[in-house]
């Protein structure tokens, strides 16, 4: 069977030689090629590489094989596979900068405020102590009696692991230098998110 990809690359080849720096950036950060570059061309792509050579400060010709993987599955994932690459190595070569997220706008809605009050409820229910001596906790109890004593370890685990999902999206908020309120403001976010 014949490769759908390098069947079209003589079209993909002429339209990339005008993208002359996005083929440097994936010459130096996808083929790793320290060396300083000139230029490069694309003079070969199939679903499972591309070929570039690449024209060094010196003078001299480099060719450089970069492995697409995943292999690509047909010729519609060319493009999108080609922009992301290209993302990832301007990122990566410092060519652009991760955009800076300044604002968060927490939604006001109705859902919104139905959310909390379930989160609040789980949380009050959930951590309320099985025999509490304050008349405070008699709600969780009863609730408890009701929903079964499984209900403490599942909600207990479900809170791990949103947990772990908030860290996950504070390390993203710090990546993209989001400043501490909207830092905080994104794993709040997906918490309520997650209890609606």
């Amino acid at each position: 069977m014949a490769d759908p990809v390098a069947e079209k690359s003589g079209f993909l080849r002429m339209y990339m030689s005008s993208h002359p720096d996005t083929l440097v950036a994936y010459a130096k950060f996808h083929g790793q090629v320290k060396e300083n570059i000139k230029s490069a061309e694309m003079s070969a792509i199939d679903t499972k590489s591309m070929t570039l050579t690449c024209t060094l400060s010196n003078g001299s010709k480099k060719e450089v094989v970069v492995v697409l993987d995943p292999p690509l599955k047909g010729y519609e994932d060319v493009k999108p596979r080609l922009l992301e690459m290209k993302a990832l190595a301007q990122e990566g070569l410092g060519m652009i900068k991760a955009p800076h997220i300044t604002t968060f706008r927490f939604p006001t809605t109705v859902n919104t405020w139905i959310a909390l009050f379930l989160a609040g409820s789980l949380l009050y229910i959930g951590s309320s102590p099985s025999h509490p001596e304050s008349p405070l906790y008699l709600p969780g109890r009863i609730a408890r009696s009701y929903i079964g004593s499984y209900f403490k370890p599942v909600f207990w685990s479900f809170t791990g692991v949103h947990a772990l999902e908030s860290l996950y999206t504070l390390h993203l908020c710090r990546k993209h230098h989001t400043g501490l309120v909207v830092g905080v403001r994104g794993p709040l976010r997906i918490l309520q998110h997650i209890f609606s």
